[in-house]
């Protein structure tokens, strides 16, 4: 089986609403969405998503997709689609980094190699656990009651997870905490993300004030040398996301008990292919794993809660479901939906999402033999 055809598909994804984090300082109200369709000679189509959340966020965005896409190709095409290492092997050599451009022809490919095989994407990664994964809420940064506004209409979908944003001031942040705290429901859980917005003196305050109430905070601070400096002075469980990109980041982070929760997100890691790797070490280090798009469509959580449901329950976190906050839908009816507050996949081979091409309209770019 060969790769014959590369279709690359640009579309707009409004939020419901507005969006801050980064204690404010980060505004997003649009997401610059990538859909590639991999056409092979076996007739087999896989489908793949690359959205980052924003160009502002962390070093990735929408255009550099398409135009790594465009560097690439001549390397994707003729490969075969299940020989997954070959296929990441092609374009790391191609593109050296730009991990963000290679995740939607990974997930790709995996579509085709579950098809062909007639399994699903979790069960070639190694097995599926039926029970679901519960789905974090992403809220807003804001007052502590707006803040808790947005947890209540999560409850009312069935949510019991939530990572709600945090940073930028440090009287405010631990108010919005114990706020939070104290609101919290008995089977809630709640993770304080504060996507890198304090200073080591900032977090080490924080983190310190609010010790007692057993909390986990994600990304204190910038890299993986803040938070190795943080250790020393806290005792407050952290989860590292923005600064856990490649295996050596993980490798690191477990070595050196930076963190006792891995925040794995998918498209930044270059995607399952390498993404399964982290979980690896994450399960060897007795490290629990959150599982998360950057951001996108029903696509993009599809394919977390792919990779989650092969993880045990006992280090499965949460995953997340941006298309709760989308007012497009490219794939209606289909792929992994929030049921009372859990993602849960199905055995369909591949991963079982075809886009609506209409929605999609004519692609930017053909690539193809």
């Amino acid at each position: 089986m060969k790769i014959t055809k590369i279709s690359v598909y640009h579309q707009n994804l409004p939020l419901e609403h507005p969006y801050w984090l980064s204690g404010g300082r980060l505004k997003f109200e649009v997401l610059d969405a990538t859909f590639v369709k991999i056409e092979t000679d076996a007739g087999i189509t896989g489908w793949g998503e690359g959205t980052p959340w924003g160009h502002t966020y962390v070093p990735a965005h929408g255009p550099g997709i398409r135009a790594g896409i465009e560097t690439m190709a001549h390397a994707i095409l003729g490969q075969d689609p299940r020989q997954l290492n070959h296929v990441e092997r092609a374009m790391d050599l191609c593109l050296p980094g730009h991990l963000y451009a290679k995740a939607p022809v990974d997930l790709a490919c995996w579509d085709i190699a579950g098809q062909a095989a007639g399994l699903s994407i979790a069960d070639l990664l190694g097995g599926r656990d039926e029970t679901g994964t519960w789905i974090a809420s992403s809220v807003s940064s804001g007052a502590p009651d707006y803040m808790f506004g947005i947890i209540q209409s999560y409850r009312q979908m069935g949510y019991k997870s939530h990572s709600v944003k945090v940073g930028g001031d440090v009287e405010k942040d631990i108010e919005r905490i114990r706020y939070l705290e104290e609101k919290r429901l008995p089977d809630e859980r709640i993770l304080y993300d504060v996507n890198r917005a304090w200073t080591r003196r900032e977090a080490s305050i924080v983190m310190n004030a609010v010790a007692d109430l057993g909390i986990t905070v994600e990304q204190p601070c910038e890299t993986l040398d803040d938070i190795a400096a943080l250790r020393q002075v806290t005792t407050t469980p952290i989860s590292v996301d923005e600064s856990l990109v490649t295996l050596q980041d993980a490798t690191r982070i477990a070595r050196d008990g930076l963190a006792e929760v891995f925040g794995i997100k998918l498209n930044r890691v270059g995607g399952l292919t390498k993404a399964a790797r982290m979980r690896d070490v994450a399960l060897a280090h007795g490290i629990q794993i959150y599982v998360m798009a950057t951001g996108g469509s029903v696509l993009a959580d599809t394919e977390a809660a792919i990779l989650a449901q092969t993880i045990p329950m006992e280090f499965r976190l949460g995953t997340w479901a941006c298309q709760d906050m989308l007012t497009v839908d490219i794939a209606p009816g289909q792929g992994a939906r929030n049921v009372n507050g859990k993602l849960t996949v199905t055995d369909v081979a591949g991963h079982g999402i075809q886009p609506d091409e209409d929605t999609l309209g004519a692609p930017v770019a053909v690539h193809q033999v």
